[in-house]
């Protein structure tokens, strides 16, 4: 087990982050301790930063930001099997009870009492150089899968969470409106599960392109054209599924408005504001139904064998990599450069920054 002391990015404020020593967290009974390799910048980490707060959560001190971690075993609790120092791992970032109601019917995502990393008043996030997880909630990656992928599993699970809770299906048609990270995850979970047409919405040029790289039919930039009248013009005057990715107002009146009937609405994204618009009267005439995502559960092991087969190439969303000492800038640049970044990583293993797409 390695001890001693870390530096940890913390947000200490609306817009104020600093850097922090702490003591490296020691692994206690049925915890692994981790060295970080790769952390993922998630929306939510922009969110916290850029308005102290999100959904239900409001900053109520330092919080460590990042949920989105892959790294290697450096030290074993007592009484964990199945793990060796040096192996690699993706760490699902909540820890429910495994006791209510919710744990016991397997919906441990909607467990009241999870601890979530980088949440507040819940758990710190893991933008730092170690931490400590619960064993139950790591798993090992395969050869060929690296650590970054295994901090990518989180965004693709709730994307396959998304399709699977709608019950996409081979030879059905989509829209995904939103093209960042999150609708990147859900056109590649739709691509395995055999969805033939795949229509994608957004308004930054950059991130259809990569859109198209993944496997959708076509894009539209909504600033030019309207996905609304193109749905009009396919066979039932929609399609089957519609994925809301992009956590606003717009996208979200307009989702009922692009299915056929019967069709299917699933809405993925957070928005940041509490109360949005669905149009019930056009739902309604449709029969169509809507879900909600709330993270993901029992996909992990799915997810990875996905990556590892090459079924779903999840590395290639990432467009830019920070070294960990650039942690801060990478936040920030993260948030002024939205239409040029669509997934950045903070790394622990490079020293340089990159940008790959």
């Amino acid at each position: 087990m390695v001890e001693g002391k870390m530096k940890v990015c913390v947000l200490t404020g609306k817009q104020k982050l600093e850097w922090a020593e702490y003591d490296i967290p020691q692994a206690g009974p049925g915890e692994l301790q981790i060295k970080l390799e790769y952390v993922g910048v998630c929306g939510s980490d922009l969110h916290f930063y850029q308005e102290g707060c999100l959904a239900n959560w409001t900053l109520d001190g330092p919080l460590a930001l990042g949920h989105e971690p892959g790294g290697v075993v450096t030290g074993i609790g007592e009484g964990v099997e199945g793990f060796a120092v040096g192996d690699k791992i993706s760490i699902e970032p909540a820890v429910p009870c495994g006791k209510c109601e919710d744990c016991r019917k397997g919906n441990y995502n909607l467990c009241k009492d999870i601890k979530m990393l980088a949440i507040p008043g819940e758990r710190d996030g893991v933008n730092a150089e170690y931490c400590v997880h619960d064993a139950s909630m790591c798993y090992k990656l395969p050869e060929g899968v690296s650590t970054m992928a295994g901090g990518l599993i989180e965004p693709l699970a709730v994307g396959m969470h998304a399709t699977e809770l709608s019950n996409a299906k081979i030879g059905e048609s989509a829209i995904v409106l939103g093209s960042g990270c999150i609708g990147l995850c859900t056109i590649m979970s739709l691509k395995a599960r055999g969805v033939s047409e795949i229509y994608v919405a957004d308004v930054m040029d950059k991130r259809l392109e990569k859109a198209m790289e993944l496997g959708a039919t076509r894009v539209f930039n909504s600033r030019n054209e309207s996905i609304e009248e193109f749905a009009k013009t396919l066979p039932g005057g929609g399609v089957d599924q519609v994925y809301e990715c992009a956590g606003n107002r717009i996208t979200t009146l307009q989702s009922c408005r692009l299915i056929k009937r019967a069709g299917k609405v699933t809405l993925v994204g957070v928005s940041p504001e509490p109360v949005l618009e669905l149009d019930i009267a056009t739902l309604n005439a449709m029969e169509g139904t809507v879900y909600s995502v709330y993270r993901y559960r029992n996909l992990w092991d799915k997810a990875i064998k996905a990556v590892a087969s090459g079924d779903i190439p999840v590395e290639k969303v990432v467009s830019h990599i920070f070294a960990f000492d650039d942690c801060i800038h990478a936040i920030q640049y993260s948030l002024e450069h939205k239409d040029e970044v669509i997934k950045a990583v903070v790394s622990m293993v490079d020293k340089e920054n990159k940008v790959i797409s």
